[in-house]
């Protein structure tokens, strides 16, 4: 089960109710800077954990007086539509609540995933590849705060060619499932807190798994673990080599 650590208690939390009822997602950004959109990536990543699990969510968007440019920026990042968030009257006002907000940002009653601060260097290129923007900022918990860099984008660039360049070439063998143990590790990092840096590192080591992992297992592990991340690793499968 998914468990949050709730910013304003410091305790952990169960992010989905018992009986499996919705669960809502408020999301609270303004502004259109990078800090914004990643507290709508938590957001997106935190609806995508949920999913997994079999928990229906609604997700919703409070942004500032014109959030059209966040909401563009967004969708470029794979990050699915939020609704308008608003005073709810259709019945679902009484489901659990957990609020992304930015770290330190105060919000209504319910549970509050904090999102820590970018900080964008001088040195990183305004016009980043948005899904090499993704991977370098789920690279982080997402509490942390993140030192959004030329390094830490070259850094993502060179792993999200590699992984989808494998992928590929994997989906090329006999398919094979995705080992019981690994998909055990994955879950139990993604429902801890939303620990992506370490669905990251468990990819990376089925990636220099020896012959004993099938390249047909490696491309199903990689293909489920995308549910989680957003990062189209399938995308170039078929592609001419």
């Amino acid at each position: 089960m998914l468990r949050i650590i709730d910013a304003r208690t410091g305790e952990s939390v169960a992010a989905a109710p018992a009986r499996r009822g919705l669960t809502r997602v408020e999301v609270h950004a303004s502004g259109d800077d990078t800090g914004a959109l990643r507290v709508l990536l938590v957001a997106d990543v935190l609806v995508r954990a949920l999913e997994l699990g079999g928990t229906p969510v609604l997700a919703t968007l409070t942004a500032g007086t014109d959030p059209t440019k966040l909401r563009a920026a967004a969708a470029a990042l794979g990050i699915r539509p939020f609704e308008e968030g608003r005073d709810r009257g259709d019945g679902v006002s009484g489901a659990q609540a957990l609020h992304v907000v930015r770290a330190g940002a105060r919000t209504p009653d319910g549970v509050r995933i904090g999102v820590g601060p970018v900080l964008t260097q001088a040195s990183a290129s305004p016009d980043a590849d948005p899904d090499v923007l993704r991977l370098a900022l789920l690279s982080h918990r997402h509490g942390d705060s993140v030192a959004l860099d030329a390094t830490a984008l070259d850094a993502a660039r060179d792993t999200l060619a590699r992984w989808r360049g494998a992928v590929a070439d994997w989906a090329r063998r006999p398919s094979r499932p995705v080992p019981e143990e690994v998909r055990g590790r994955l879950r139990t990092a993604w429902e801890d807190d939303l620990d992506v840096p370490e669905v990251l590192r468990i990819l990376r080591r089925v990636e220099e798994a020896g012959p004993q992992l099938p390249d047909g297992a490696r491309f199903e592990t990689y293909a489920y673990a995308d549910r989680l991340l957003g990062l189209e690793l399938t995308r170039d499968v078929g592609s001419p080599s």
